[in-house]
């Protein structure tokens, strides 16, 4: 009987089967490229959003001097209270108004990346699944005939023994 290394065969038809790792790179890179995006958009609304508010502040500690000096009649403290207190509410709305934008603005960027990644995301999948699909067939077709001539021999030889 011939002496066949099966373990061999079966390392060599399994060498067959190409491992393409491209796929799994250009996802990482496509990954980190929207993640990028991503923290721009997010580090951008953080730097309005703390311009706002230190805007914001300035104001209101502007608006605060005038209640803090010194008034002659009663009455002008009340006053100065109460068209700080107007003041305060008006830019509160203004504000808050402004903060809107900043979140509308983010939401309409993240919802655009999102979109663009999720085609891109796709066509990478349906690219790499197709070239996979291929791969292996072709990979499965050389093992077969590989087998089969292994076998072939093998048949041969212990027949000639």
């Amino acid at each position: 009987m011939a002496n066949t290394d099966y373990a061999q065969m079966v390392k060599d038809a399994m060498s067959n089967f190409p491992v393409d790792t491209s796929s799994f790179e250009n996802l990482a890179k496509s990954q980190a490229a929207l993640a990028e995006k991503m923290s721009a958009v997010a580090i951008e609304a953080a730097q309005k959003s703390t311009d706002l508010s230190a805007r914001w502040m300035q104001d209101t500690l502007a608006k605060l001097s005038s209640v803090t000096t010194a008034k002659t009649e009663p009455a002008d403290y009340a006053k100065s209270v109460t068209d700080f207190m107007s003041a305060s509410a008006e830019a509160a709305a203004e504000h808050m108004s402004a903060y809107a934008e900043i979140a509308k603005k983010v939401q309409a960027e993240t919802l655009e990346l999102m979109l663009a990644a999720g085609k891109d995301m796709s066509e990478d999948v349906t690219a790499a699944a197709r070239k996979a699909g291929e791969d292996m067939t072709s990979a499965a077709r050389k093992a077969t005939q590989e087998f089969t001539t292994a076998a072939k021999s093998a048949t041969s030889t212990s027949t000639n023994v």
